[in-house]
């Protein structure tokens, strides 16, 4: 379980095959410096388990449908990612309760660089859009952020959203860099997630009862 509070932006320093997967190797010196392996760690927002470390980096091995479904599949040597290790047991929720379990990926439409922040317009996929509200908590690339303007309803397959970043997201995450382009994994809210299932079991389509 993680928060979407960046801690460190880390830098993929080495990709090698892994079955039909690969195992990645992260430059991340905060959060190698007392990684044990078997823990987890969110790269991007993707929570992968350590499957080995040195003093600055740490190794782990990402399954092919994390490829395909997310971000990290299109990551190269010197890519720099945002790193998060695990929430301890007691500690503040600073963000929102994010899973590491990537939804899909959305592209940067447009950056509107503003005089003490940055807006950024993403592509939403149309099963997400649904779970995501205006003043709601999404995550993306890992990072908690408020949802600050959403496309209506009504937008066909033109689906999007935006986030406002203050000075502090743009230095210490990897956002502050993106352009138009870029694919980003996102995560929407578990709670979200859990109402639309059971309104779905709700449903006489479904066979069940109001």
């Amino acid at each position: 379980m993680f928060t979407g509070i960046i801690e460190e932006i880390g830098e993929i320093a080495a990709i090698s095959p892994s079955g039909d997967g690969w195992r990645l190797t992260v430059r991340a010196p905060k959060a190698a410096s007392d990684a044990v392996h078997g823990e987890s760690i969110a790269v991007s927002g993707v929570c992968l388990t350590v499957v080995a470390s040195t003093a600055d980096t740490f190794d782990a091995d990402v399954m092919k449908q994390t490829l395909d479904v997310s971000a990290l599949g299109a990551v190269r040597v010197g890519s720099r990612v945002n790193i998060e290790k695990a929430m301890p047991v007691g500690a503040r929720l600073g963000g929102h309760i994010v899973q590491g379990h990537v939804d899909g990926t959305g592209t940067v439409l447009e950056v509107r660089p503003g005089a003490q922040w940055s807006v950024l317009r993403i592509s939403l996929p149309a099963d997400l859009a649904p779970l995501v509200v205006d003043k709601g908590s999404i995550s993306v690339a890992g990072t908690s952020l408020t949802v600050s303007a959403v496309s209506a309803p009504g937008s066909g397959n033109q689906h999007w959203f935006e986030v406002s970043l203050i000075p502090e997201t743009l230095e210490a995450t990897i956002l502050g860099a993106l352009a138009p382009g870029d694919v980003l994994n996102l995560e929407t809210d578990i709670l979200a997630r859990h109402v639309q299932r059971l309104l779905a079991f709700s449903s006489p389509s479904e066979g069940g009862s109001r």
